[in-house]
């Protein structure tokens, strides 16, 4: 089935369907980043190479959460059942969305849902935070593709 998977990657519907998935994800970390500090202001704090090193995972973030949606929509067409892993990737997201903003808002937000305490201070601009979701999105992708080789397909296979 994984393999099947993967082709289904190859057609135009799905190409452009990632290329929009790759450059929404991208858009979003690299929002998600601005609510901490901008590049700019990272870059005399931190150096550099903190400034290399988010970029980088947030193309790396954007390519997994774009694979695990165009996996998960391919096995949906082939199976009809969709895995339970990809909603790690909006896991990661909102643990973004969380640690990356502004430490008012954040703790405005806890507090209205009962939650008295918040990240005060994030260290590395939340590099450590993004370094979490990036593991979630392995923890996803692992589990898609482990779900899809156990997929029976029901549909049979266009030659």
């Amino acid at each position: 089935m994984l393999e099947l998977v993967l082709k289904k990657q190859k057609t135009k519907k799905y190409i452009r369907m990632n290329v929009g998935f790759f450059l929404f994800f991208l858009v979003l970390y690299t929002w998600i980043d601005s609510f901490n500090m901008s590049y700019s202001v990272m870059q005399e704090t931190y150096g550099l190479g903190l400034v290399i090193a988010n970029i980088a995972l947030n193309l790396l973030m954007a390519l997994l959460s774009t694979a695990m949606m165009g996996l998960t929509a391919a096995q949906f067409d082939f199976s009809g059942k969709q895995s339970a892993g990809s909603n790690l990737s909006f896991a990661s997201v909102l643990l973004g969305i969380l640690t990356y903003g502004c430490t008012p808002c954040v703790i405005s937000f806890f507090t209205a849902i009962g939650i008295s305490f918040s990240v005060a201070v994030l260290p590395l601009a939340g590099f450590p935070y993004k370094l979490i979701s990036f593991g979630l999105l392995i923890i996803g992708i692992t589990w898609v593709v482990v779900s899809i080789r156990r997929t029976v397909c029901t549909i049979p296979p266009q030659q």
